[in-house]
């Protein structure tokens, strides 16, 4: 395959993760509640059903990237930086960085961001919102992540009995074991676990990479960009292999398997991805495609895949043959 330019990229994906704690609306009690959701499906009926929310994978994937520069911090030879606060992934990103955010006072917003978006992959990707002294400058995220939402009838949660013993404090080191035993407190809790079917949606502004909105030019090289770019589909990939989150110490998430569409553009034109709470979404996909292209002839393409060997072929396809779509400035 010849090298393309991406300008729009998007995944619609089934996962089956099974005896996942991923993502928990808190506690009551000693009951660890799951977090649920109410959705529409594909038949036009109201479900209640477990989800593990964008935020969470968002979360997953930024500290996948964050590895990635941190620890792998060369593609090409080209270094990939990281400001002061992301070097320890603070969830402020730059703006905790003092000395950055010194930097840009009395500067204006397009200023401010150009120096931004040159001084930190994960606040060019992720996005971020400079704050402080008066300011308020949003920097939006290349990355969307969607909910990540069971399908009705394959996916069920269940809340599991736990007790946890620990000694109490104080027992003498020589009393018999029976009256040690008796000094024992039970804890007991229950902890949920969710098994199904999960439909998957991302969409990534693969153009906006380095891209400065305000002032609508880009402040980096097509080097650096296409370098930010790899590293971006690197955690993409990643997200789906090793899937983060709350509880994996005893509860690291049964990936069964992995299977959909990654579609992507070569024009100014959205990659299209459809819900797969919807069964067909694999046939409607093809069909926007085909309209698409009816439009501008071979911009869109699609990559099924129904395994999570055939996604990572392809995400390492993408890696060795396309660069990030530059857009007219």
């Amino acid at each position: 395959m010849s090298e393309q330019n991406v300008y729009s990229l998007s995944l619609s994906a089934r996962a089956t993760l099974d005896l996942h704690s991923l993502n928990n609306e808190g506690g009551e009690g000693n009951q660890i509640q799951t977090r649920m959701v109410d959705i529409v499906a594909g038949d036009g009926k109201l479900y209640n059903v477990n989800a593990i929310s964008g935020d969470m994978f968002k979360h997953i994937q930024a500290e996948h990237l964050y590895h990635i520069v941190r620890n792998g911090n060369a593609q090409n030879g080209r270094a990939l930086p990281l400001c002061a606060a992301c070097q320890v992934f603070d969830a402020n990103r730059i703006s905790a960085d003092a000395e950055f955010m010194a930097q840009i006072a009395g500067k204006s917003d397009a200023e401010a961001i150009d120096l931004m978006l040159k001084a930190c992959v994960l606040d060019d990707v992720e996005g971020n919102l400079l704050t402080g002294e008066g300011r308020s400058t949003p920097r939006k995220s290349v990355v969307e992540f969607g909910w990540v939402v069971g399908v009705p009838e394959v996916t069920t949660t269940d809340s599991y009995f736990h007790v946890k013993y620990a000694r109490e404090r104080g027992i003498e080191a020589d009393v018999d074991e029976e009256a040690r035993q008796a000094n024992l407190e039970q804890r007991i809790f229950h902890r949920p676990a969710s098994s199904g079917i999960y439909a998957v949606v991302n969409h990534y502004e693969i153009a906006r990479i380095g891209y400065n909105d305000i002032a609508q030019h880009y402040a980096l090289d097509e080097e650096a960009r296409a370098a930010r770019y790899r590293a971006l589909l690197e955690s993409v990939l990643y997200t789906f292999v090793q899937p983060k989150g709350a509880m994996r110490a005893a509860q690291m998430p049964h990936i069964v398997a992995f299977e959909g569409v990654l579609s992507y553009t070569t024009n100014v034109l959205p990659a299209p991805t459809v819900s797969p709470l919807n069964a067909g979404y694999v046939a409607e996909i093809e069909g926007v495609t085909q309209a698409l292209n009816g439009l501008h002839p071979g911009a869109v393409i699609t990559r099924p895949f129904d395994s999570l060997a055939a996604f990572a072929d392809i995400v390492c396809d993408l890696v060795g043959t396309t660069m990030p779509y530059t857009l007219s400035v």
